[in-house]
């Protein structure tokens, strides 16, 4: 039985997927859109809605939360000085999941996952 046990683990050891999801994170924040698996976008939406809510708030503890999650000071800088200013008046709810066709090898289903 699965009863509260949250996440997924995409057929992957915890190191690897840990590692997979920051990176994904960091890409979003930078880029802001990512393509990737339906899988894969659905547990990036939470983490990366978790390290918007951390920008927002901006000070140094939040900061230094975000550093130890991301490990990439460029995205770093952004979530707080752009990102933090931009949904500084939104309450939650700063990506979008779009659904995409299915990949053209595996027909795994796709989707892209952008901040509103």
């Amino acid at each position: 039985m699965r009863h509260r046990v949250k996440g997924r683990k995409l057929g992957r050891r915890t190191e690897h997927r840990e590692a997979m999801l920051q990176g994904m994170v960091a890409q979003l924040i930078r880029h802001e859109r990512v393509t990737t698996t339906e899988a894969k976008a659905r547990e990036v939406q939470g983490l990366a809605e978790k390290m918007i809510t951390k920008g927002r708030v901006g000070s140094l503890h939040q900061r230094r939360q975000a550093l130890a999650v991301l490990t990439d000071k460029d995205a770093v800088s952004k979530l707080f000085d752009d990102l933090g200013a931009r949904y500084a008046d939104r309450n939650g709810g700063y990506t979008r999941m779009t659904k995409l066709s299915p990949r053209q090898g595996d027909s795994s289903p796709m989707a892209a996952l952008e901040l509103v």
